[in-house]
Protein backbone atom coordinates (compact mmCIF):
# COMPACT_ATOMS: atom_id res chain seq x y z
CA UNK A 1 0.00 0.00 0.00
CA UNK A 2 1.38 3.53 -0.79
CA UNK A 3 1.90 5.62 2.49
CA UNK A 4 -0.18 9.02 1.96
CA UNK A 5 1.49 12.37 2.20
CA UNK A 6 1.84 14.95 4.42
CA UNK A 7 -1.85 16.00 5.02
CA UNK A 8 -2.88 19.55 6.08
CA UNK A 9 -4.10 20.05 9.56
CA UNK A 10 -5.98 23.46 11.16
CA UNK A 11 -8.21 24.29 13.94
CA UNK A 12 -11.30 26.36 14.21
CA UNK A 13 -14.44 27.20 15.30
CA UNK A 14 -17.78 25.12 14.08
CA UNK A 15 -19.73 28.25 13.28
CA UNK A 16 -22.76 26.19 11.53
CA UNK A 17 -24.29 22.49 11.92
CA UNK A 18 -27.36 22.44 10.14
CA UNK A 19 -26.48 19.91 7.23
CA UNK A 20 -26.09 16.68 8.12
CA UNK A 21 -23.01 15.19 8.34
CA UNK A 22 -21.38 18.11 7.45
CA UNK A 23 -20.04 21.25 9.78
CA UNK A 24 -18.73 24.88 9.00
CA UNK A 25 -15.44 25.27 10.10
CA UNK A 26 -14.00 29.13 10.74
CA UNK A 27 -10.21 29.00 10.59
CA UNK A 28 -8.71 32.59 11.80
CA UNK A 29 -4.88 33.83 10.78
CA UNK A 30 -2.91 36.92 11.68
CA UNK A 31 -1.83 38.29 8.98
CA UNK A 32 0.51 41.41 8.48
CA UNK A 33 -0.53 44.63 6.94
CA UNK A 34 1.69 45.86 4.35
CA UNK A 35 1.05 49.74 4.90
CA UNK A 36 0.67 49.88 8.73
CA UNK A 37 2.98 46.69 9.99
CA UNK A 38 -0.18 45.52 12.05
CA UNK A 39 -1.70 42.21 12.91
CA UNK A 40 -4.72 41.94 11.16
CA UNK A 41 -7.22 38.64 11.38
CA UNK A 42 -8.96 36.68 8.35
CA UNK A 43 -11.12 33.87 8.55
CA UNK A 44 -11.69 31.37 5.74
CA UNK A 45 -14.85 28.92 6.22
CA UNK A 46 -14.42 25.11 5.47
CA UNK A 47 -17.00 22.61 4.91
CA UNK A 48 -15.53 19.52 6.84
CA UNK A 49 -17.46 15.71 7.29
CA UNK A 50 -18.73 14.93 10.51
CA UNK A 51 -19.41 11.45 9.90
CA UNK A 52 -21.64 10.99 13.34
CA UNK A 53 -22.80 14.35 14.25
CA UNK A 54 -20.81 14.82 17.22
CA UNK A 55 -19.91 18.82 16.34
CA UNK A 56 -21.94 21.73 18.24
CA UNK A 57 -21.88 25.28 17.67
CA UNK A 58 -18.87 27.13 19.28
CA UNK A 59 -16.79 23.69 19.38
CA UNK A 60 -13.16 23.65 18.34
CA UNK A 61 -12.29 21.44 16.14
CA UNK A 62 -9.16 20.11 14.06
CA UNK A 63 -9.64 19.31 10.17
CA UNK A 64 -7.46 17.58 8.46
CA UNK A 65 -7.53 17.51 4.23
CA UNK A 66 -9.07 14.52 2.62
CA UNK A 67 -9.99 13.17 -0.59
CA UNK A 68 -12.85 15.33 -2.01
CA UNK A 69 -16.31 14.02 -0.30
CA UNK A 70 -18.71 16.58 -2.36
CA UNK A 71 -18.33 19.65 -4.67
CA UNK A 72 -17.53 22.01 -1.33
CA UNK A 73 -16.20 19.37 1.17
CA UNK A 74 -12.41 18.41 1.01
CA UNK A 75 -11.85 18.08 4.81
CA UNK A 76 -12.68 15.74 7.73
CA UNK A 77 -13.43 17.01 11.13
CA UNK A 78 -9.87 15.15 13.30
CA UNK A 79 -11.20 15.47 16.75
CA UNK A 80 -12.77 18.13 19.08
CA UNK A 81 -10.40 20.32 20.54
CA UNK A 82 -12.37 22.10 22.89
CA UNK A 83 -15.95 21.40 23.57
CA UNK A 84 -18.71 24.59 23.59
CA UNK A 85 -20.05 25.08 27.13
CA UNK A 86 -23.42 25.33 26.22
CA UNK A 87 -26.29 27.73 27.51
Amino acid sequence: MKKRGIRRTLIGQVVSNNLDKTVVVRVERLVKDPQYKKYVRRYSKFMAHDEENECALGDRVRIIEHRPISKRKRWKVQDTVVKATGV
